[in-house]
Formats: structure tokens, C-alpha cells, sequence
């Protein structure tokens, strides 16, 4: 998503830690969260039967989710409770399986009910979890997350959803991890007239109510993560229109505010191009079957897949900045194109453990720069992904503790797309680069994975083994430092500052001359000429720090 990045770039509300703060200690409630603890793992969600009623006059909801999973371990004794999450001030009303309620206990925000022993391996079971109240309520969404209910200019009621991190289960019952998604899925949503629901997927049905409400029933073919099932109730009006994709036709749909439409119909226009330029450099969008939706909301942005979240107010760059500070981002709409990168990095590949985000949002972020060079050319592209360095750091590893819920620094996102964008230079092959980004999207396509099987398959795609580079940029808060003195003839040049055993090797550039070295962590002399100011200095597409050696 973009909830740590807009924190990072906005003053209200900066989430992650400042350099030298402490890290909070993972408590019972985080490993319940973050964990595959003995309520989850004998069993696999299938399906999600999602319905619920939305009231916005007084800011409540309620309804069921039917669960469908799968027995994938043997039942034993300690495997007859099955964890359903549902966050307070929310209420369990019951949870039902064969027509029984079946006794549950709370411990937090997790609900253990105790189900039958008989459960086999391999065999399909349903349940309903039926819940009711006033979920918590969003104060500057999408940072702090939770329902948002508004109301547009107009005065009409506007409601959303924006709950990555904190976790889908703010507003619904659920399995909340993204370890594990259903295969498909229902979302059915009961709003007031004359309120339209958007949701995720295709629209199946609309049910009128005698009690002037309406059943907006959307349904998604393709496994998706909890955290991006949304709520987007208000005032739309719709238009969509065809592009032409790798895999053929694929319907787009817009639905902006009734009075934005002629704004959106001109700032929406971005979308085609983008996407053709992301099938170019990551392979064909993921859910042609579920089709691409933009749709605004009153917050800025969320990656919800097959119905992204938009609310840049129709203007290019991030809220009309640029982030890069070169002037390049501000030639496309920054929300339009980071979000619907997720629909191939988050949303397609959705890593098991929120520490690994950064798969998400280093690969997001660095299809800012992709699109960038699609539009401007390779040179615009590298110049805009460079300057967002200044974004960068440092607090804290981009990697966090795994099994806790926890996130890592915000740092994923541009420390993480330069260290894309140097592995760039390593391969040395924009084509097969484009082979690599693609081949881990097919690899991987509409799974959950681990972070360290997309390092595993970039370096092996790649032939290079790159373990070292991602161990430096993911796992410390240090930027390499190439130092360098002179020497009689040249120059002599080592790795400070680094991981043990890293041997990147970078181009050199000293005046007209450039030379391309493997330093290790002893000084290697390297034959350049020293320019006439005595100056050395690395390619700037390579994310390194030099530092002359007296």
C-alpha cells in the first residue's frame, strides 16, 4: 500500500520510528496477530462469504462472514479451536457450524471456537461468524486506518475502508493474516438509498430493499489478501471503456464522485498507458477476469485489488509534489500509477509475513521510476527514481521481526526501489532485466510467498548471486560506502560500511574515463586516470556513498 509512504511524506502523521527510537517489544496480542499459531494452521481458507450492513447514521455494521476451508492437518486435541479475528469494539454474536453454535472464547481481537474433533484431513467445512457493532472509526485514514465515514461537498454520505496493517478485521470477521487467501470470494454490501457500493471484483447483483437499502453484491474469481476487501459507499457515477492487454480485452472501470466526472474522465485517462507499460515490464495484469477498477475515495490512496482506492484530487504528482524533487513526477498522477503497481507487487505476490512488505512497496516504488522512463525516456526514468534518495532514512531495517505483525521501515519503498534499480546495473541487460521482473510474476503469480523466495529468484534468474546485496539494503540501515585513494596511476578502492562477504561491483567515472571493478573489503588498485580536480566518483545509478581515503 502507500500508508507508510503518505506518512512518510506528510506531516500529520509520520508513523515509523526516527533514528535511534525504540522498537516496541512484540506482545501475546502481535504474535496472535502476526503468527501461524495452532488455531490457524490446521486449516486453509477456500472461501469468503462476506455480507454485511452499513449503517451510516450511526456509524455501525454488521452481518456474517461464511468461512469455507479446507482440513489440512489432522485434528488433534489442541486442533479443535479455530482462531477467527475481529477487532474491538466489535461483538461476536455467534459462530455457527452444522446448524450448531459452537462455544468460543476471546482473547483480544481473536476469537477461539471450539469446532468438532472429527475434522479430517482433506475434507471442506463451513462455517458463519456473525458479528454486529461500531467498528473503529478512522481519524486521518489511510495512516491510522479503520471505516471512514464521510461526507462528500456535496453533503452526501461517503464511506470507506482503509485497513492495511492494522488489518481487515477492524470491520470484519476473518482469518487476518495474509499468509493465507481464499481462493475466491463474495462481498456483499447492504447500503441506504440512494448510496451505490463499489466493491472488488464484478458486479453479480443489486437487491432492492422495502426499507430503501440495496444489496450491492460483488464477487472476485481470484484468491485476494484481507486487507484489500473495501467498502466504497457514496454518490458514483461510472464509465469504463476497453483496453487492449496482453492477454486481450480487458475492461477498465471508473467510478468518481457524480459532480467529479468530467474531471475524472480527463485525469483517468492516465490509466490505459499505464497499464501497458506495467504488462511490458511485469507481464499481463494479473485479474483479467475480476477486470481494473479506479475508484475515488475519501482518502488518498489504497492498492484494493481490482478496485483501487483514489483520491489525488485529480492532479498529477503525490497531492501536486513531486516526491523526486526533479519535476519528473509531476508529468503523471502519482496515486493512479504507485497503486495500481500493488495489482502485480501486494496483490498478485502477497508476502505471507507483513515483515517482508517490502516486496510490496520497494517494487511499487520502483515502478514510479518504470513508468517514468515508458513516458520520458530511460534517462527521466533513472533521474526520478535518484532522486527520491533523499526520502530515504535510514531509522531502521526495512526487514522486520517475523511472526509478529510488524512492519518494517518506511524506508521499503525508496531505499527499496534504488536497490532495484542498482540490481538494474548488475544485470547489465534491460532486456533480460525485463525477463527477471516478469518471470518472478509469472513464478509467483496470485500466491503468498516468503521475502526471501523473490531474492532467491531474482539471483538465480539473473545469474547472479545477490544474496550479500540484499542482505546490505533489507537488513542493516547502512548505505555502502565505496572508499577510495590514490595511488600512483590510479586509484585503490575497497567496501566500507558493509555486510560481510559483499563484493558489489559499481562503475567508476573519473572525469571521461569510466571502469567497471569488483571491489571486496581489501584495497584492489584500479587503473583510471585521476581527473584534473582530483575527483573520483561512482555512476550515480548505483546506490552507493564514496568517501576518499587520506
Amino acid at each position: 500500500m502507500s500508508a507508510l509512504i503518505l506518512a512518510a511524506h506528510s506531516a500529520p502523521a509520520v508513523l515509523h520510528a526516527q533514528v535511534g527510537a525504540q522498537i516496541p517489544r512484540a506482545t501475546h496480542a502481535d504474535s496472535l496477530r502476526g503468527g501461524n499459531g495452532a488455531g490457524r494452521n490446521w486449516w486453509d481458507v477456500e472461501f469468503y462469504d462476506l455480507r454485511v450492513r452499513i449503517a451510516p447514521a450511526d456509524s455501525s455494521v454488521g452481518g456474517f462472514t461464511g468461512i469455507t476451508y479446507k482440513v489440512v492437518q489432522p485434528a488433534i486435541a489442541k486442533r479443535t479451536r479455530l482462531q477467527i479475528d475481529l477487532q474491538m469494539p466489535l461483538v461476536m454474536d455467534s459462530i455457527v457450524q452444522d446448524g450448531q453454535q459452537l462455544p468460543f472464547v476471546r482473547d483480544g481481537n481473536a476469537f477461539f471456537a471450539t469446532v468438532a474433533g472429527n475434522q479430517k484431513i482433506g475434507e471442506r467445512r463451513t462455517l458463519r461468524a456473525y458479528y454486529h457493532g461500531k467498528p473503529k472509526a478512522a481519524v486521518n485514514p489511510p495512516w491510522d486506518g479503520g471505516l471512514i465515514w464521510r461526507t462528500d461537498s456535496l453533503g452526501n454520505r461517503w464511506v470507506a475502508t482503509a485497513n492495511q496493517g492494522l488489518g481487515a478485521s477492524v470491520w470484519w470477521p476473518n482469518k487476518d493474516t495474509q499468509a493465507d487467501e481464499p481462493d475466491s470470494q463474495r462481498v456483499a454490501v447492504r447500503v441506504p438509498d440512494p448510496m451505490v457500493n463499489v466493491s472488488n471484483g464484478r458486479l453479480r447483483r443489486v437487491v432492492r430493499h422495502d426499507d430503501q437499502s440495496t444489496t450491492w453484491e460483488w464477487f472476485l474469481t481470484h484468491p485476494i489478501n484481507n486487507y484489500d476487501v473495501a467498502i466504497n459507499a457514496g454518490n458514483y457515477a461510472h464509465f469504463s471503456e476497453i483496453v487492449r492487454g496482453e492477454n486481450g480485452p480487458l475492461t477498465v472501470d471508473y467510478w468518481p464522485l457524480a459532480h467529479h466526472r468530467q474531471a475524472a474522465e480527463q485525469q483517468f485517462r492516465q490509466v490505459p498507458p499505464m497499464l501497458q507499460c506495467f504488462e511490458q515490464w511485469f507481464g499481463p495484469y494479473p485479474f483479467y477476469e475480476d477486470g481494473y477498477k479506479l475508484i475515488e475515495t475519501p482518502h488518498l490512496g489504497m492498492e484494493h485489488q481490482s478496485g483501487v482506492g483514489y483520491g489525488n484530487r485529480f492532479q498529477n504528482g503525490y497531492l501536486g509534489t513531486d516526491l523526486s524533487g526533479t519535476g519528473v513526477g509531476l508529468l503523471w498522477d502519482f496515486i493512479i500509477v504507485h497503486e495500481s503497481a500493488h495489482e502485480w507487487w501486494g496483490n498478485s505476490i502477497t508476502t505471507k509475513d507483513l515483515a517482508d512488505m517490502w516486496v510490496h512497496e520497494a517494487f511499487a516504488a520502483y515502478a514510479e521510476n518504470l513508468y517514468a522512463e515508458c513516458r520520458l525516456g530511460k534517462t527521466a526514468g533513472a533521474r526520478y527514481v535518484i532522486g527520491t534518495r533523499s526520502k530515504v532514512r535510514n531509522d531502521q531495517p526495512i526487514i522486520a521481526a517475523y511472526g509478529v505483525n510488524a512492519e518494517g521501515s518506511g524506508d521499503m519503498y525508496y531505499k527499496g526501489a534504488n536497490m532495484l534499480h542498482t540490481i538494474r546495473q548488475l544485470v547489465g541487460d534491460d532486456a533480460k532485466w525485463r525477463t527477471v521482473l516478469r518471470g518472478v510474476q509469472q513464478t509467483f503469480a496470485r500466491t503468498t510467498v516468503h521475502g526471501a523466495d523473490v531474492q532467491a529468484y531474482i539471483s538465480k534468474a539473473s545469474g547472479i548471486d545477490l544474496s550479500t546485496v540484499f542482505a546490505q539494503y533489507l537488513t542493516t540501515t547502512k548505505i555502502p560506502v565505496l572508499e577510495w585513494k590514490s595511488d600512483t596511476g590510479g586509484v585503490q578502492v575497497r567496501w566500507g560500511d558493509v555486510v560481510p562477504g559483499f563484493t558489489m561491483p559499481v562503475r567508476l567515472v573519473s572525469g571521461n574515463a569510466s571502469v567497471q571493478v569488483t571491489p571486496g573489503s581489501s584495497w584492489t588498485r584500479v587503473d583510471i586516470p585521476m581527473s584534473t580536480n582530483g575527483t573520483l566518483r561512482v555512476d550515480e545509478n548505483y546506490y552507493v556513498v564514496s568517501r576518499r581515503v587520506p
